[in-house]
């Protein structure tokens, strides 16, 4: 089992339930365990130590509460625990949750509401880790890599910025590092002890924006959104254009006021949260054409911010490239490769469209395909394919068609839907109306091509 992924047991009797929900939880990246009984339960437990456990109540040899009970006594750090039930009743919800259980869920299973919960699951995991000072170091806080006068003068920009609490939009193409540069805002603040909230705002469906933002009161248990959770840090809203207008219009009142009602709740939330947020398109435009709310936009952009793109400073692609092979080999373990000069400067050269996120793959894809200590030009030139002109011709076929067919089909979706995602401005709903395709199914394929909204 990859450890590098979120670790979930699933147990339940069902084979065709066990399968159903591994299968969609591996789609969404999570790496899954099986078990279909409780002996095989403990073992799984003890052997993945999973960071969070799909429990069913009805098992032929222990049920599921006895289980549970077992486990509160065992465990003072028990990860988070979701009962899963075909004869759900109330009085087993209630017995479950009083047990310690995180939450509960009726079969047949919601999809959405399936892959909510194991999201909060897995957040109040790390919360608990977090808070009981066990939670493993991350690593070091990553700064805009480069020397070039251009990220000097961004990085000194928001030196000064971090020390006011003025709003900042960061405006930029696709890939530049909105978010990175929003993350060193933060660690040069005087929030910089508190939370830092990246939240992609197209990937929240507005059926469900208001809970996700502002949380949720219901039968005594609170659900605390995304403002609460970043209570003394920072919310940082990536691609803010994405979000529906009664969303903004809450949100609107809430950073008015520094309150919010929680869903329903009666009394005002108060917070301390510095809200910063970024877009790709022009949100001016956005407002000319009302689909974003003028006052809002005003609000969030008293100090605009450009991130400028990757081939307006290419003098640091080698530093980018050598910075993401290191990165490849202390995360996720890869073999050392290094660029050779020709290959750099033909880098240095390249239009990056994607910019430093299309460096960032280029570097993972050629150290996991690749072979031998260097990477030589043509290796490169191969793996740009036929975006790169001079190797273009009309007898030229892309890479992916030599893959065996569920890759070739990956590649071709991914570069489908980042195209499409590119000409609707990033927004979600606009995508899905132009590929003609139901947003709940196109949340899980963007999730699963790793595709970042």
């Amino acid at each position: 089992m990859n450890t590098q992924l979120p670790r979930i047991l699933v147990v339940d009797d069902e084979p065709d339930i066990r399968r159903l929900v591994s299968e969609i939880l591996e789609d969404e990246g999570y790496a899954v365990a099986q078990a279909e009984n409780a002996s095989e339960a403990r073992q799984l437990k003890t052997s993945t130590q999973p960071n969070l456990i799909l429990l069913d109540i009805w098992m032929p040899d222990t049920d599921g509460i006895t289980l549970l009970k077992e486990w509160v006594a065992d465990d003072a750090l028990l990860c988070p625990v979701v009962m899963m039930s075909g004869h759900g009743s109330v009085e087993a919800a209630v017995e479950a949750t009083r047990l310690g259980a995180y939450d509960f869920l009726e079969k047949p299973l919601s999809l959405a509401k399936l892959l909510l919960i194991v999201e909060r699951a897995l957040e109040a995991g790390s919360l608990q880790l977090e808070n009981a000072g066990l939670k493993p170091h991350a690593a070091v806080d990553i700064e805009p890599i480069g020397k070039s006068a251009t990220v000097a003068r961004t990085k000194d920009q928001l030196k000064r910025l971090a020390q006011h609490e003025a709003r900042v939009l960061f405006v930029g193409e696709a890939g530049v590092g909105k978010e990175l540069y929003a993350r060193y805002l933060h660690n040069n603040s005087a929030h910089r002890d508190g939370p830092f909230i990246d939240v992609a705002v197209g990937s929240i469906s507005p059926e469900n924006a208001a809970v996700e933002f502002f949380g949720k009161e219901s039968d005594g248990k609170v659900y605390s959104g995304l403002l609460e959770r970043a209570h003394k840090g920072t919310l940082f809203l990536s691609e803010i254009a994405g979000m529906d207008k009664e969303t903004q219009l809450r949100l609107l009142s809430a950073l008015e006021s520094s309150s919010f009602l929680r869903v329903g709740g009666s009394e005002a939330v108060s917070v301390d949260v510095r809200v910063v947020a970024s877009t790709r398109v022009a949100l001016d435009e956005e407002v000319k054409s009302g689909r974003f709310r003028q006052d809002l936009y005003y609000l969030l952009n008293e100090i605009t911010v450009d991130i400028p793109p990757l081939r307006n400073h290419s003098e640091d692609v080698p530093a980018l490239l050598s910075f993401y092979v290191d990165y490849f080999v202390n995360q996720d373990k890869l073999a050392f490769r290094k660029f050779s000069m020709a290959a750099q400067n033909f880098l240095r050269n390249y239009s990056w469209r994607g910019n430093v996120r299309e460096l960032k793959n280029l570097v993972q894809r050629l150290m996991i395909l690749g072979v031998g200590e260097e990477i030589e030009l043509e290796e490169v030139k191969s793996a740009l394919g036929s975006v790169v002109g001079d190797i273009a011709n009309s007898s030229s076929v892309p890479d992916f068609f030599n893959l065996p067919l569920k890759e070739a089909r990956d590649h071709f979706e991914k570069a489908y839907l980042e195209y499409h995602f590119e000409r609707t401005g990033g927004s979600v709903a606009r995508l899905s109306a132009a590929v003609g395709m139901e947003r709940t199914h196109l949340y899980r394929k963007l999730h699963s091509l790793n595709i970042k909204l």
